[in-house]
């Protein structure tokens, strides 16, 4: 699908053939397999993968993931997306991905631990893991947990001679050298990506809404980390989220549905969001609940979960995709024909990979963000605020709760989000302007800006030894 949608923009470019054919293949790719003894004394075979997409800027960059269905044609697609994405969000990466094949629920966290710490020594053999060479993050059925074992097991080895070993991961908890806002961040990179394309009067015009989050009928497939958080931020804005769809099912609620609500009930029920009393109605038949009327569709969940089959029932304006690959290129097409606006994945869920830049400068710069600066600032609005009152009126009073709240410096999770906004606002303005300057669709034109940034990075730098 990646290479489909590669080709659609490249031919917008005046690129040589031949380099664009050094960017579409990937540099290196790796694969592991290795013996893990279970606690029944049985051995079991795994195998695991990491891609290495371009080495144009370093570190590379991309997610782990554990599933059954992880392989290597997966592994290099997906690498493949994560350069694009950081081209068009300005996130000088190469991209990566990772993975192991794997059912987790069909290991106990012991084994788990010794998987992910023995992948890792692996990867290290090779250089493929490094807080200059390759950083890998949390993707599909990995976590915090998972990456605070490999951070631990590249501090063991090499902790001693690298001082910006934390660096070799993140997405890590906070303790071990994470960052704040890194949990909620692809999902707040949808919000601020949506609000962004949402506030354009012309483009709501041209598909019969309003400009604004607020009223929007919406519907979201997958509840997970990206989902909820996507939830929670719209409905705060004043988004109404009509449906959820998970893989058991889908609830209803006209009025909207709680995102904290329902993500209690499903931590209680074992991920399911069957049962939740705030619906007015569900159904087990999932597929049949992305097809419900609403103004946006936010598939956040697995590949290709809008297909051919069901692109002509689906009744959304606006297809924004928080997943990686939800959309296939058939699907686009019916899509487009019937006039719904597609925001695409390596724009609209660039927002983790973002955050994860911030958590690896605060890494290896070894110091919090705003740890140097905070103080500063609130001395130096206390200052102002001082001057100002100096100019009050005679008998004029002082709203105390406002100058408070006015004097507070910044923390890294407000810094961390004022970047991510400036990140996503400039992706998204960047995308649109290329997509009316060549009269293509949204995913073309990010494409479009990604090729075209990943040829100057190789004019400007070379071809070594070509």
């Amino acid at each position: 699908m990646v290479k489909i949608f590669f080709d659609r923009a490249a031919k917008h470019t005046t690129m040589d053939k031949g380099l664009l054919e050094v960017i579409k293949g990937c540099n290196s790719v790796l694969r592991v397999s290795f013996p893990l003894r279970r606690k029944d004394g049985t051995i079991t075979h795994i195998t695991g993968y990491r891609a290495q997409h371009k080495h144009h800027r370093l570190p590379c960059k991309g997610g782990i993931r554990y599933g059954v269905h992880v392989d290597l044609q997966e592994v290099e697609a997906l690498a493949s997306l994560m350069t694009y994405k950081c081209a068009v969000v300005d996130v000088p990466y190469g991209g990566a991905k990772g993975g192991i094949r794997l059912d987790a629920s069909q290991f106990s966290v012991d084994e788990l631990e010794n998987i992910t710490r023995r992948y890792t020594l692996e990867l290290s053999k090779k250089g493929f893991i490094g807080p200059a060479i390759d950083v890998p993050g949390p993707d599909m059925g990995t976590g915090a947990r998972e990456m605070a074992w490999m951070k631990d097991t590249y501090t063991m080895l090499y902790g001693n001679t690298d001082i910006n070993a934390q660096g070799c991961v993140t997405g890590k908890p906070f303790s071990q050298g994470g960052i704040e806002g890194r949990t909620e961040a692809t999902g707040l990179g949808v919000f601020y990506g949506l609000r962004e394309f949402l506030s354009n009067k012309e483009t709501m015009k041209n598909i019969g809404l309003t400009p604004g989050i607020k009223g929007k009928k919406i519907v979201v497939q997958g509840f997970g980390n990206v989902g909820y958080w996507a939830c929670k931020f719209l409905a705060q804005a004043g988004g109404i989220v009509t449906a959820v769809v998970e893989h058991d099912g889908a609830i209803f609620n006209s009025n909207g549905i709680n995102p904290d609500a329902l993500n209690a009930h499903r931590m209680k029920n074992k991920g399911s969001i069957l049962g939740f009393e705030g619906a007015e109605r569900e159904t087990t038949d999932a597929a049949s609940g992305m097809e419900e009327p609403c103004d946006i569709l936010i598939p956040a969940a697995i590949e290709k979960s809008v297909n051919k089959e069901n692109a002509p029932r689906l009744q959304c304006k606006i297809l924004c995709e928080a997943a990686n690959g939800p959309t296939t290129p058939f699907a686009e097409d019916i899509l487009e024909k019937r006039g719904v606006l597609i925001m695409p994945d390596l724009l609209m869920n660039a927002g983790g990979v973002t955050v994860s830049y911030f958590e690896w400068l605060k890494n290896i710069s070894h110091v919090r963000f705003g740890r140097m600066t905070k103080k500063w600032e609130e001395h130096s609005k206390q200052r102002l605020i001082n001057l100002l009152e100096s100019r009050l009126a005679p008998g004029e009073s002082r709203d105390a709760v406002a100058e408070a709240a006015a004097l507070l410096g910044p923390s890294e999770r407000d810094i961390v989000y004022s970047g991510l906004e400036e990140t996503m606002i400039n992706a998204v303005n960047q995308t649109r302007e290329t997509a009316i300057r060549l009269g293509v669709n949204y995913r073309t034109a990010a494409y479009y800006n990604a090729l075209t940034k990943i040829e100057q990075c190789y004019k400007d730098g070379g071809l070594f030894l070509a």
